[in-house]
């Protein structure tokens, strides 16, 4: 647990996100000089008071991309950033994609139209992503498999929040599956888990949706064991990329083994949660009299 002057010092931060903070401003704030501020919270949260605002704003930052419709500068200048172009920088840094891609890709994940994103280099080919990622951890466990030797698991912090989500996913070029209906397979197993899924979504060169599922009409919840799970869709010639994962929304532990993709015919139906179906065939009530 963090000491009275920690907490009070990122408690002066969390208010003052928006606002200039510089480093003479917590001396009347916690009663400590600078120097001696800066020793105490390096050693008990591993990064100096001015790396821990960035990651803050950039989390914040985050945050109203998913969940707002502010145009990226202002939510840069109101974060405090000299530029668009150095908060894109630093944005890219820490997510590992330009803040506009991420409100794409994140809102699409999440569902909605309303801490970073890391690449973990120990688990090959799978990145950590989702609105609070700093509140989730993923790698590879030797003990718990569905086939082979080892299986990908991605778990909640203490500090998850049920408003919250993280990933762990893969994204690769289209090119291979133009013009095909695709079947994405994975056997998943959870431990108390309060929502989770397999994912898939398929965009085009602009980064636009083509299509897109993340069961989320038939979540996963609670403790489960290994179950296999698909989602099918059809991936247009005008595609350019295919993302996949695993969600975890709010607290869980799931474990992921066994994907797979394949080539499927017409008979297997999409479970596309963006398909047109839905729609009428005709515009109706045009003079508003009916």
């Amino acid at each position: 647990m963090y000491s009275s002057v920690t907490q009070q010092t990122i408690s002066y931060i969390e208010e003052q996100l928006t606002s200039d903070l510089l480093l003479d401003d917590f001396t009347s704030v916690v009663g400590y000089s600078k120097f001696h501020l800066s020793r105490i919270f390096k050693a008990e949260t591993g990064l100096t008071i001015n790396e821990y605002i960035r990651l803050r704003r950039l989390a914040t930052a985050a945050m109203y991309l998913l969940y707002s419709a502010e145009p990226i500068l202002e939510i840069a200048f109101m974060l405090r950033f000299q530029s668009q172009e150095a908060f894109t920088r630093s944005f890219k840094e820490q997510y590992a994609m330009p803040p506009g891609k991420y409100r794409k890709m994140m809102q699409a994940l999440c569902g909605t139209e309303d801490g970073k994103m890391e690449k973990q280099t120990e688990v090959k080919g799978w990145l950590l992503s989702g609105s609070h990622p700093h509140y989730y951890s993923f790698g590879v466990d030797e003990k718990v498999f569905h086939t082979g030797t080892k299986s990908g698991v991605l778990y909640s912090t203490e500090h998850a929040r049920l408003d919250g989500f993280g990933t762990m996913m893969q994204s690769f070029l289209a090119d291979d599956f133009k013009g095909k209906r695709i079947k994405l397979s994975c056997y998943l197993k959870t431990e108390e888990v309060e929502k989770c899924g397999a994912w898939c979504r398929v965009d085009n060169a602009a980064g636009d949706t083509l299509q897109f599922d993340n069961m989320d009409n038939r979540s996963i919840t609670g403790s489960t064991d290994w179950n296999y799970y698909s989602i099918v869709l059809d991936v247009p010639i005008d595609s350019a990329s295919i993302h996949f994962g695993v969600l975890l929304v709010g607290s869980g532990k799931v474990w992921a083994d066994g994907f797979k993709f394949e080539e499927v015919d017409e008979k297997v139906p999409t479970t596309n949660m963006m398909a047109i179906e839905s729609l009428p065939k005709q515009p109706v009530n045009l003079t508003f009299n009916d």
